[in-house]
């Protein structure tokens, strides 16, 4: 059938760019490739792409739910994972399963309520895009890396360096588990049951199911033609033809196509009603109630109480504890990350400095996974905005190189006690040296040495001190968060005089 083909085709083209986008830690692919995220439901919904959201509503109520099966990445993950499984067992049948209707609208609403009450981890986890976008980046992404360098060794072996070694490492282990947990969840529901996670967990798939069942194009089963024999029911991984009654639980189709191929009779079709099934609905549609209704109660959900961060002044000591997390540059503040980041982690896979990790509890419970700054690797480059570039759902804001000059995520605190020219009276000023305002600057201290002085008022929270800080285990300079992003001052250079030498000065 030409029309699964071009399906098959499209939604094959999606995954691979979409899948790629998250591997490419060397940029092959631009960042405009960012642009196939930005049509993803939840993240439009939570950046307010309305015109997006209405646009792929529009596109259900005429074509059924063809964004679950050609847009949405893990859609098509478990179509290849049904594809692979039906490779092993030719005789693998799907057979007709009874909607699970109170389940899915307990979960929809679970979701709502969760997301009006302050907290955004249900959504992240049951995201479909988000769920495959973690997958991606905690599961396949190391293993990529090391296939990489895999054949970076092998390949440099004949001084070829079409391929360089790059640094692996664990983000974060919570996300780790969750990444692997779902890949898990996912392929098994996927191997057995083709589209039961779309069906039954799935908030997206819930809404754009109701949708679907008035939607004008649609697969039809005609009577006339068909002889129940029950090819198009073995051959439907969403369980929603009934066979034996010739009826099709239109919320759950997917459009796949495959009953199209399988019916030899030509008794399914997919277009517009035929004239029989014009006749006007006098019976009460119970599920159109039900879903109106879980959206009236979704709107009486109060906001959850977000609790002020304040900045505590930290004070001298060798141990500290930060007190504010920093969230990514573009966020505004950990409060507007809570509410529209999905915990995707395209920004932490696309991170070039690899200084965005997920978080655990530092938000709180409410942004398990959301992603946080962390200087360990390295420290935020004073030009790159490649993060705001990439977010899909409005959660970072897209930021100028001007703009992220002067964006101040956090303030630059000292701890003498812990500098090496303090405890060892020895020189260093590495902090300085990488710092790109200016915040930093070393000041005599005694017997000719220098001691870093910080200027909070015009750090921007960069990280350069901090992540070249050679005390250990406690640093003695550190970047504290800003709960909201405030706007440092503009610095000015510090000209050098040239100093002429007759001769070599020493």
């Amino acid at each position: 059938m030409i029309i699964k083909r071009i399906r098959v085709s499209i939604a094959v083209v999606i995954f691979a760019l979409i899948t790629f986008y998250f591997l490419d830690f060397a940029n092959i692919l631009p960042l405009k490739t960012h642009a196939l995220l930005q049509i993803q439901f939840v993240p439009a919904l939570l950046a307010g792409s309305f015109i997006v959201v209405v646009a792929l509503l529009l596109l259900t109520l005429l074509l059924g739910r063809v964004y679950c099966s050609v847009i949405c990445p893990l859609g098509i993950f478990q179509d290849i994972i049904s594809w692979i499984s039906k490779k092993f067992s030719h005789k693998k049948k799907y057979k007709f399963r009874k909607e699970k209707k109170i389940l899915r609208y307990i979960i929809l609403l679970s979701v709502i309520i969760a997301f009006f009450a302050g907290g955004n981890f249900l959504v992240s986890l049951l995201d479909p895009y988000s769920a495959f976008g973690r997958m991606v980046t905690n599961v396949f992404r190391p293993l990529y890396m090391e296939v990489n360098n895999l054949l970076a060794i092998v390949f440099n072996h004949f001084d070829n360096f079409t391929f360089y070694n790059v640094n692996i490492y664990i983000l974060s282990l919570f996300s780790l588990i969750i990444g692997i947990l779902t890949f898990g969840a996912i392929t098994f529901l996927a191997w057995k049951y083709g589209r039961l996670y779309c069906n039954t967990i799935c908030p997206v798939g819930t809404i754009l199911g109701f949708v679907s069942k008035f939607s004008i194009l649609k697969v039809r089963i005609n009577d006339q033609a068909c002889i129940t024999c029950g090819l198009c029911e073995m051959n439907c991984k969403s369980s929603c033809i009934d066979s034996k009654n010739r009826k099709i639980d239109y919320s759950r189709c997917v459009d796949c196509y495959n009953c199209l191929k399988a019916c030899n009779k030509n008794a399914i079709s997919y277009g517009f009603p035929h004239k029989e099934s014009l006749k006007i609905q006098t019976e009460p549609d119970s599920s159109k109630r039900t879903f109106l209704s879980i959206l009236a109660l979704s709107t009486l959900a109060i906001p959850g109480k977000m609790v002020a961060q304040n900045l505590n002044k930290i004070g001298v000591g060798k141990s500290y504890r930060k007190q504010n997390p920093l969230s990514p540059p573009g966020s505004i503040s950990a409060e507007h990350l809570l509410n529209h980041c999905t915990a995707c982690h395209l920004c932490v896979s696309k991170c070039p400095s690899h200084v965005l990790k997920p978080a655990f509890m530092e938000y709180g419970l409410g942004g398990i996974m959301q992603p946080m700054v962390d200087f360990e690797h390295g420290f935020c480059n004073y030009d790159c905005t490649v993060c705001s570039t990439v977010c899909p759902n409005g959660a970072l804001n897209k930021l100028t190189k001007e703009q992220k000059h002067t964006l101040q995520m956090g303030r630059v605190v000292f701890i003498e006690t812990n500098c090496v020219v303090y405890k060892d009276e020895t020189s260093c000023g590495a902090c300085s040296e990488h710092c790109p305002t200016q915040a930093v600057k070393m000041v005599p201290y005694k017997n000719g040495l220098t001691i870093p002085s910080i200027n909070t008022d015009i750090c921007v929270g960069c990280g350069g001190c901090e992540s070249i800080c050679p005390a250990k285990p406690y640093r003695a300079i550190y970047v504290e968060g800003n709960p909201v992003h405030l706007q440092a001052k503009h610095f000015k250079e510090t000209k050098t005089k040239k100093v002429d030498l007759d001769s070599f000065g020493f």
